[in-house]
């Protein structure tokens, strides 16, 4: 009898011990760093969040990109507001190739060439790609595609969406309204590069090649919110003695704007001509002389300098 219960009480101390020693490993597996490339790829989108840039340089493939991912291998990015959220299935252009290791990314983008980063995870959904190169830190807030919401990002980048095509040709006037000055213009273009906030317009008629295009007037234009409609937005053209134009916009579609006078009554509908596909092929001639090819985002509210590498917390 006596053996019998050493024997059970053996086996319970076994069982207390095997049990404990099971509880210890899956905490233990738990609590295992994640790698870089399960840290890239527990995203399909990462939204490069401009405005919280660190440093005052940049890399540019990251300075032009709204979203980026990461795919086997191969860089994805969404650069364009056109098809934002359709093209590539929403993952946006092939626009090179990374390696990842022991928290660094290298990445050979097809125009830009090579960069590396240090990789820090900043909480759940927040990494930090600092580029030591420049001493500048992108911070990146991931999505899936299922929960990204691309219409935000459109609408709130409307500026970015005008500029991707060469010129904007007018094609439909209301026939309700007053006669004004603005019925005789007849293009528009928004630049990119400079400063950000060029436009040009043109009375030329039937004009199929915007190249061919002669511009009468180049001024500043400014696009700015509605309150309480976040897909309304406000257009003034800056005609400097001419004075201000100023426009309700609406997008009809990724080729189409409408434009509401409120001075005249007058409906205008704008359509795209020459859709500008960036970081696609190598810069030439053309691309350097086009004022759109140097399209990149550079609305930052405060650029600060970078802290260290010392002082971060990973």
């Amino acid at each position: 009898m006596k053996a019998i219960k050493l024997l059970l009480s053996f086996a319970l101390i076994s069982l207390m011990f095997t049990s404990c020693y099971t509880e210890v490993v899956i905490d233990d597996f738990d609590d295992r760093p994640i790698s870089v490339n399960e840290l890239l790829s527990s995203y399909e989108l990462w939204y490069v969040d401009i405005n919280s840039t660190l440093g005052y340089g940049e890399t540019p493939f990251l300075q032009k990109a709204f979203t980026i991912s990461f795919i086997n291998g191969v860089v994805y990015a969404n650069n364009n507001i056109v098809g934002l959220g359709s093209s590539g299935n929403g993952y946006g252009i092939d626009v090179g190739t990374y390696d990842a290791y022991s928290m660094i990314l290298d990445v050979i983008h097809d125009i830009d060439g090579f960069e590396t980063f240090d990789v820090y995870q900043i909480d759940n959904n927040t990494i930090e790609l600092y580029n030591p190169h420049s001493d500048t830190s992108y911070f990146l807030d991931g999505y899936q595609r299922s929960n990204f919401d691309y219409d935000y990002v459109f609408y709130d980048n409307i500026h970015y969406f005008l500029q991707e095509y060469e010129a904007w040709e007018k094609t439909y006037t209301s026939n309700f309204g007053v006669i004004n000055e603005f019925d005789a213009e007849n293009y528009l273009q928004f630049l990119a590069g400079g400063n950000d906030s060029e436009f040009r317009s043109s009375q030329d008629v039937g004009i199929s090649n915007p190249n061919n295009l002669y511009w009468d007037y180049t001024g500043v234009y400014a696009v700015t919110d509605v309150a309480g409609d976040f897909y309304l937005k406000t257009l003034t053209l800056d005609y400097d003695y001419l004075g201000n134009e100023y426009f309700e916009l609406s997008v009809i579609n990724d080729q189409r704007i409408e434009l509401y006078h409120p001075n005249s009554g007058t409906i205008y509908e704008f359509t795209g001509r020459g859709y500008i596909q960036f970081l696609k092929t190598e810069t030439n001639k053309e691309d350097l002389e086009n004022p759109n090819a140097d399209k990149k985002r550079k609305y930052r509210k405060d650029k600060v300098n970078n802290p260290r590498e010392s002082n971060r917390v990973i």
